[in-house]
């Protein structure tokens, strides 16, 4: 028996019964082929199911022209979609998985760089989404809307879909109308609550009309508490009470975040956990008919069983944590909580690849997107087991021991240092990190489990590796901080000019505690990722006033696509950090430094103790050479093949352990 008994227990939803609370919810995956779902999709969901979600919500199909948002979304208003959609429908409902597919239009915020199409919205405000504006819509397109979201439900219903869920989340254009901010309207669909919920009143009756009784409609919504002008949760159990009057609504779910506080819809690990649930818990106390699903950062079975035990959902939405282990409920089902890989919510695959319109995937689980290639992440062993010496105990190095004792091999692990996980591990000491750790720790309860041989102290070089006699050789000792400290935009600089006055460090040894800094403190960050901005954050904690000096525009500019950025700034800045931006290091004094604007050339002297670098890594990579003239079978991968950040660490991990 689970001892997570609240998530399994079942539940009765129209014509469907789910055997367990847990849905892998709705979020673009950004994966059609010219507009039509193929086997990249079809893999994805198919291992969501296969790992035990009792429902899933296929990503948003936008209903119309204007609401295209995405160069992978599927095309709208198009019978061809329908025979496609059906190989994912009846391949999840082998394994009886309920499937639905999300419907959206986000209305005013719109995006013409992928629609070509002008904004609509109930009164022609901006777009939170791209700088452009919207007009007020028309009756007539009103109307169209309609009929758009209910010929689409007929399609999804054509394509072996269970239902639909109705996208009214973050100010999209449900929920436009819903609220008087953006609906100033003083005809029938604004003023009063039956007028402002018109549109979407008149979205479910018609395709409970269209659909019939057996039909699951759902309404995917979402809150943040620091913009009331948007709704506030009384405006929410208004609006939510008033649909579920019908009976035609069979669930509702609630997330966090909108287009005005962006950062809350994915939050990374600088907010806490749960955030979706105040929400769920304030409509559980006025609905009736529908059901209500809590999402949004409930990461951990405790979480998820929690929520369901206090009665302030129904359902939970697991999106993150099932991208980066797919069997998340099974595993839960069967107490094996501790080998589920969690999610550390970092958004750099995930949203962060959406966000540059790229297919998603994920940091610890690059089989994500990969399914129908990688086979997800279930293993068939090999026929011709190895001897296999893995040197370098970082991401890429765990995760091809990994992936390789997995699948049969034997494996030896060796790390030159004490600790598994190298800089990532060190990237886990900054502050609110701790998930690094959690998963550093999920490799090596893996290691106990598969036999992983793991040696702590042992350096090797060209020698000791011919000698270890292994059939195969994995070399994923990593990158150094670049000893020159060399900045990218004073590239006539050989090295940082004055970098023999000494007291410059590079982040990598500030977390180890081995650089000596005072009160002041400069740090150059040139990646605009949390290299540079956590270590930022570590020293402004501990009381070092830190100036960030970075050529980018903003800092953490990296992390816009993540959508972190915004809050690590306001962290520093309370904080006290002082930033100079668009701006080099031109020389350091060893008590001061000379930053120059390269906008305009002038020169700041900035006192300091210490410089502290983030700048690009050199590989550390000395007997490559050596083991190859030497005849041996040699795979470099990670940061040894080139210093890059630690997605591409653990996709080469995965790609060689499968390829053993």
């Amino acid at each position: 028996m689970t001892q997570y008994k609240n998530l399994f227990q079942p539940l009765e939803l129209r014509h469907r019964r789910l055997d367990n609370r847990i849905v892998f919810g709705a979020h673009t995956a950004n994966m059609s082929d010219q507009g039509l779902p193929g086997e990249r999709h079809r893999g994805y969901y198919e291992e969501r199911a296969i790992g035990g979600a009792a429902m899933i919500v296929v990503e948003p199909m936008p209903v119309h022209a204007t609401a295209v948002l995405t160069r992978g979304n599927f095309r709208h208003c198009d019978d061809e979609v329908v025979p496609y959609f059906r190989k994912i429908t009846d391949a999840v409902h082998q394994h009886g998985t309920t499937i639905l597919q999300q419907l959206y239009h986000v209305g005013q915020h719109g995006d013409s760089d992928l629609s070509f199409m002008p904004h609509w919205g109930p009164s022609g405000l901006q777009s939170y989404h791209d700088s452009d504006g919207s007009h007020a819509m028309r009756e007539s397109e009103i109307l169209e809307v309609i009929d758009c979201f209910t010929r689409a439900a007929r399609r999804c219903q054509d394509a072996g879909f269970d239902g639909v869920d109705l996208f009214a989340a973050y100010h999209a254009l449900l929920d436009q109308f819903w609220t008087p901010w953006s609906n100033r309207r003083d005809d029938r669909w604004g003023g009063s609550l039956e007028n402002r919920c018109r549109l979407s009143m008149s979205i479910i009756n018609s395709i409970r009309d269209a659909c019939g009784e057996d039909f699951i409609i759902g309404l995917s919504t979402g809150y943040a508490d620091n913009t009331p002008f948007v709704m506030t949760l009384e405006d929410f159990q208004e609006v939510i009470a008033y649909h579920d009057q019908s009976a035609n609504l069979d669930y509702v779910s609630c997330g966090s975040g909108n287009y005005v506080d962006v950062d809350r819809i994915m939050p990374t690990f600088v907010y806490g956990e749960k955030q979706g649930v105040p929400l769920a818990a304030a409509l559980k106390q006025v609905v009736k008919h529908a059901k209500v699903t809590a999402e949004s950062h409930i990461r951990t079975p405790e979480n998820a069983d929690y929520t369901i035990a206090s009665g302030d959902s129904d359902l939970v939405s697991i999106v993150r944590g099932q991208i980066a282990d797919p069997h998340w409920v099974n595993k839960t089902r069967a107490n094996r909580h501790d080998d589920i890989r969690g999610c550390i919510s970092c958004n750099q695959m995930c949203w962060g690849r959406r966000s540059r319109d790229y297919w998603i995937s994920c940091l610890v689980n690059p089989s994500a997107g990969r399914e129908f290639e990688w086979g997800g992440d279930r293993f068939e062993k090999t026929v011709q087991p190895r001897k296999v010496l893995v040197v370098g105990a970082g991401p890429a190095g765990m995760e091809a021991a990994r992936v390789a004792a997995e699948r049969g091999h034997q494996v030896t692990l060796v790390e030159a240092l004490g600790d598994l996980g190298g800089q990532f591990r060190l990237a886990g000491l900054a502050p609110r990190r701790g998930q690094v750790t959690e998963l550093i720790g999920w490799y090596l309860r893996q290691f106990e489990q598969l036999g992983v041989e793991v040696r702590y102290f042992t350096p090797m070089d060209e020698q000791d590796i011919i000698e270890f006699g292994a059939d195969e050789v994995v070399l994923a000792t990593g990158s150094m901080p670049d000893d020159q400290a060399r900045q990218r935009w004073l590239p006539e600089a050989a090295e940082l000019p004055g970098l023999s006055n000494g007291r410059v460090f590079p982040c990598e040894e500030v977390f180890r505690d081995q650089a000596e800094l005072d009160k002041s403190v400069i740090v150059i960050d040139e990646g605009g990722n949390w290299r540079g901005t956590g270590s930022a954050w570590f020293l402004a904690e501990r009381g070092h006033e830190v100036t960030i000096v970075t050529p980018d525009p903003m800092i953490g500019k990296e992390l816009t696509r993540t959508g972190s950025d915004f809050q690590i700034r306001a962290n520093l800045a309370k904080l006290g950090a002082r930033f100079m931006l668009e701006s080099v290091v031109e020389h350091w004094h060893g008590d001061r430094a000379d930053v120059r604007s390269l906008l305009d050339g002038s020169v700041t002297s900035i006192e300091a103790s210490a410089i502290v670098t983030a700048t690009t890594n050199v590989v550390a990579n000395d007997i490559e050479l050596a083991l190859s003239e030497a005849g041996i079978r040699l795979h470099v991968i990670g940061d040894a093949a080139a210093p890059r950040q630690a997605p591409y660490a653990f996709h080469d991990g995965r790609k060689i352990g499968l390829a053993l």
